[in-house]
């Protein structure tokens, strides 16, 4: 009976492994090929809009890895609204996630003319579309926002693996002789110490006060007395910049620069203010830390 239950805790391990690794091969992985393609043909129409039926869209240059840049051979005019209904098109022929940024900029210096934002989460963000831009020499960049939200049940398959195991080696540890068995000892004065190890460890980590929160910047947490607040490694970023900066100004473009162009990503402002949206969300906890805005310029993290 004994060896029944071992093949039968095996063949269910492996049956569960299998499962798992063909659940994730089915996975359609979108080829570059066809990417490429669907982003040249929003360029292919957009010069057909414009009149140009002979200019060349040139290749579509990947910035990283949910990045990419369309070009041109030469300059064309365009419609906001026109590129707002080409992208949004041509998008639903791919496996791309369904939330973007597409920035429009000028090729020598590289400001953004136009920009657009499809976001599920936060609100879709159009500006008047109605103004017809000049022929000029223009960079479209198109950004795919990662969607947090959505769960991969492959992993939670893949879990199984491991339970199974543990359960066999358990069940096995329960059913050895008795003179296999090691001796048990009384732990309950060693488990005791090591909770309060854990919770020495727990203080002496460094951290920072900002009011009533401790903003632990390693681990990635604000604490409020009992309460741990997690946050993303942007906003750990950029609560860590106002912290170093209390009482003094915040330019938009620093936040740009340091969190998101130094890993090679290109963003608008609207991408720093959704941002700081949500830290203020965080820090409501204590209505004496604030972080204001400064017209014109940023923001000034103050506690009050």
């Amino acid at each position: 009976m004994k060896h029944f239950y071992y093949f039968l805790s095996v063949a269910v391990s492996l049956m569960l492994f299998v499962a798992a690794m063909a659940f994730m091969n089915t996975k359609k992985e979108l080829p570059d090929k066809h990417l490429e393609v669907v982003l040249r043909n929003i360029g292919h129409e957009l010069l057909l809009h414009s009149k140009d039926s002979t200019s060349r869209v040139l290749p579509v240059k990947m910035i990283n890895e949910r990045t990419y840049q369309i070009s041109f051979e030469n300059g064309f005019g365009f419609t906001p609204d026109t590129l707002m209904r080409l992208v949004h098109q041509q998008l639903t022929k791919t496996d791309m996630p369904k939330d973007y940024i597409v920035s429009v900029n000028d090729c020598h210096g590289n400001k953004t003319i136009f920009a657009f934002e499809i976001n599920t989460f936060n609100g879709d963000l159009k500006p008047c579309g109605g103004r017809e831009q000049e022929t000029g020499c223009y960079l479209i960049q198109i950004e795919f926002l990662a969607n947090d939200t959505s769960f991969n049940y492959a992993w939670l398959l893949t879990a199984f693996v491991p339970i199974a195991f543990a359960g066999f080696y358990l069940n096995r540890q329960r059913n050895k002789p008795e003179t296999d068995k090691p001796e048990v000892k009384e732990t309950i004065d060693e488990e005791a110490s090591v909770s309060v190890n854990d919770n020495i460890i727990s203080e002496v980590l460094e951290y920072k006060e900002l009011g009533a929160f401790r903003f632990y910047d390693v681990k990635g947490m604000l604490c409020l007395n009992d309460a741990t607040i997690e946050l993303s490694e942007k906003e750990i970023k950029a609560l860590s910049i106002f912290a170093s900066n209390q009482n003094m100004v915040v330019e938009r473009d620093r936040l740009r620069q340091e969190i998101w162009e130094a890993e090679g990503v290109f963003v608008i402002n609207r991408n720093v203010d959704v941002l700081v949206s949500k830290l203020r969300k965080k820090l409501s906890g204590d209505p004496s830390v604030k972080i204001v805005n400064v017209h014109g310029k940023g923001y000034r993290f103050i506690i009050e």
